[in-house]
């Protein structure tokens, strides 16, 4: 973090959304503090994609709409998230900055009419982007309305890699930096693959579409260098506006969309951590990949309470299928965010716009009108979060870590991988919604962080892992945990070059085994292992496992491997090292994990189907936050005090189908975990 900024200086949990006034006439404006008032909004983003109303030309600037709106918002007791604009410059930057725009890697210059900013390189945007920043903050760094700023909008979406000569000058200082000299980066890159060998530095130039496929190694840095760009536009904003503000200063994430920046190093720039979260219509269970979004949320930002900072009320409008959220869903959502440390819960938007491409997106103030189904569901939303002021600034823990690594991802995602099959977010998925239907929290963390304090770490799809890295996961075996990796892992190092020693050889003191051969397999074909006495199926993938040390758990029955290895346990130090060389279906994958869980000493909650159970702890009281997914009644053992329907339970609490309890306890036991 930043600073020791504090939250925002709000009473209670934040409840609002981004508001656009620029898109209404002044008497909409009062029509719209008054049911902000009704629906009992505290906190609303303004002037995010307005940089064209504020500086109409350059150097000359329009505040006074921007000082009524704010006067208003304050005079209604509904405080502001105030944003700078440079998601969106405005005509007449890129008419005298043609030069700016963004060049995609097939060498098209991206033109004006969208979203989206310009070259993360270029040095008049830079410019321009810190010369409205610091306006903004001179203005408004003591409006009594200003608790909070948010620079820009969703960084590397829908911009992220640029290859304008912007870029490709800045990369090539970026490597310079990097690398020192020309040897060192040749070896990092192996040039001596297909003669791609460097004598100078201007020679270098970004990897656009060529004739086959680009070196990966350089592919993978220019996805570092760009993160690195993108995050000095925001610094270069963040220090414009702390030389004259003191408000906390975040920026919105998009821990769902994978957009290519690395939360954890971003994390460390923002003083609060916000994101923005939208349901994927075609999951029939969205509420599970709502749960991972919220949980690496909280992860990168070191388990501090965070800010949901956009999230949809019903459907939103660009997806193929773009499915209305059916009753208590948006309460469910925001609930579920709630209990995985969210002190914020935000929409995008307040009123649905008329105009633009996002006229069909849902809105706290729909287009139907506060006589609305989604406007009444606001009001109780925003009526319920209102009784959970005490539960500001509680934290989560977890026994259990999964590993999250953005650098993995971007090097697995690239050309020439053995099976398209392959796909790290969907083996982090299966394993998440084992640990989520069994009620275990989990945190999100890096093969590098400290491990201590968990019973269980799960590596799903550590494709890339560094000897240093490895060494932490062995230590943490070593020591008493209890470690599960999946197949494709420990492959390459930071330079996605093959580990000496071959696939896995970094983690063989902690696994005891060694992969000889990969076996990807035929696309639809499935194969049966023996477990113990349980006959378990899997697909997709299989390798040729070579013990060494290793006790063998499950073995393979049909495939490339028949009657060899499929998953083996390791004992190493007073810790145990699990690897898990295909992937199970979803009933084989219960069955493993029902024997890791005991060599973890981890107790899943005997739950009802459809129950979610997460718990945040205070000073000598938990929260417990149930949420019935189910469209039947449930009932959970439990006492305490529900703050939402302000009855006490004495022995169990009865959800109805879809509805939420937040049920203080004062035994609450702290736990483990981070």
């Amino acid at each position: 973090m930043t600073s020791a900024v504090p939250w925002p200086a709000l009473d209670g949990i934040a409840y609002g959304g981004d508001y656009n006034p620029e898109q209404w006439s002044r008497e909409t404006w009062h029509e719209d503090v008054a049911l902000m008032r009704e629906a009992g909004v505290t906190l609303v983003s303004v002037g995010i994609f307005s940089w064209a109303l504020l500086e109409t030309s350059k150097g000359v600037f329009d505040w006074e709409w921007l000082d009524e709106v704010l006067d208003l918002l304050h005079a209604n007791g509904v405080a502001v998230d105030l944003g700078t604009p440079t998601a969106s410059p405005p005509a007449w930057f890129f008419a005298a900055h043609p030069d700016a725009r963004v060049l995609t890697r097939d060498g098209v210059a991206l033109g004006f009419g969208s979203r989206g900013m310009a070259s993360h390189s270029s040095p008049d945007y830079r410019a321009a982007s810190v010369r409205i920043a610091t306006e903004l903050a001179r203005r408004y760094a003591h409006h009594p309305a200003v608790v909070l700023w948010h620079v820009h909008n969703e960084y590397g979406t829908p911009v992220g890699e640029d290859y304008s000569a912007h870029a490709v000058r800045e990369w090539r200082a970026w490597l310079r930096e990097h690398y020192g000299s020309l040897d060192e980066l040749n070896a990092a890159w192996g040039t001596a693959f297909w003669g791609q060998h460097y004598g100078e530095w201007e020679h270098i130039g970004a990897p656009a579409t060529a004739a086959s496929v680009v070196n990966p190694a350089q592919r993978l840095d220019y996805a570092r260098f760009t993160d690195v760009q993108l995050r000095a536009c925001f610094i270069a904003e963040r220090d414009a506006i702390r030389a004259h503000a003191a408000q906390p200063i975040t920026t919105n994430f998009m821990a769902n969309q994978h957009n290519g920046c690395d939360l954890w190093a971003w994390a460390k720039e923002v003083d609060i951590v916000s994101d923005d979260h939208y349901l994927w219509a075609a999951d029939e269970d969205a509420e599970i990949g709502l749960a991972i979004a919220a949980d690496l949320s909280r992860s990168v930002g070191g388990g501090m309470p965070w800010i949901l900072m956009e999230h949809s009320t019903s459907a939103v409008n660009w997806q193929p299928r773009n499915i209305a959220k059916v009753p208590g869903e948006m309460a469910r959502n925001s609930f579920s965010h709630f209990g995985r440390g969210a002190d914020g819960i935000l929409f995008f938007q307040w009123r649905a716009g008329r105009s633009g491409a996002e006229k069909f997106h849902s809105a706290m103030l729909p287009h139907a009108g506060a006589d609305s189904r989604v406007f009444r569901e606001v009001v109780d939303l925003g009526a319920k979060l209102g009784r959970l002021a005490e539960v500001r600034g509680s934290r989560v823990h977890a026994d259990v870590a999964i590993l999250w690594d953005f650098e993995s991802f971007w090097a697995q995602g690239l050309e020439w991988r053995p099976s398209d099959d392959l796909d790290n977010h969907e083996r982090i998925r299966a394993f998440y919604e084992r640990l989520w239907r069994d009620n275990i929290t989990v945190d999100f963390a890096l093969p590098g962080h400290d491990l201590s304090g968990y019973r269980l770490v799960i590596a799903p799809a550590q494709y890339l892992l560094s000897r240093s890295d490895a060494a932490n996961l062995n230590s943490y075996v070593e020591r008493g945990g209890t470690l599960v990796v999946s197949f494709f892992s420990a492959v390459v190092d930071e330079n996605d070059a093959v580990h000496e020693g071959g696939f896995l050889a970094p983690l063989a003191e902690s696994l005891g085994v060694r992969v000889e051969e990969h076996l990807p397999m035929r696309e639809g074909a499935v194969a049966d292992l023996r477990f113990d006495d349980a006959l378990l199926t899997a697909d997709v993938w299989q390798e040729d496992l070579v013990i060494a040390g290793a006790e063998t758990r499950a073995t393979y029955l049909g495939g490339p491997a028949a009657g060899k290895p499929a998953i083996t346990r390791h004992q190493h130090g007073d810790g145990v090292g699990w690897y898990v060389s295909t992937r199970p279906d979803a009933r084989s994958l219960a069955v493993l994990m029902s024997q890791i869980y005991r060599d973890a000493g981890i107790s899943p909650a005997d739950s009802p189907e459809g129950l979610e159970v997460v718990r945040r702890h205070g000073d000598g009281v938990e929260y417990v936050v149930a949420i019935n997914h189910s469209e039947t009644a449930v009932d959970m053992p439990t006492a305490g005090f529900d703050l939402l329907t302000q009855q006490e339970i004495t022995d169990t609490a009865t959800l109805a189908a879809g509805h939420v309890a937040v049920i203080r306890s004062s035994s609450a036991d702290e736990g483990g975990g981070h």
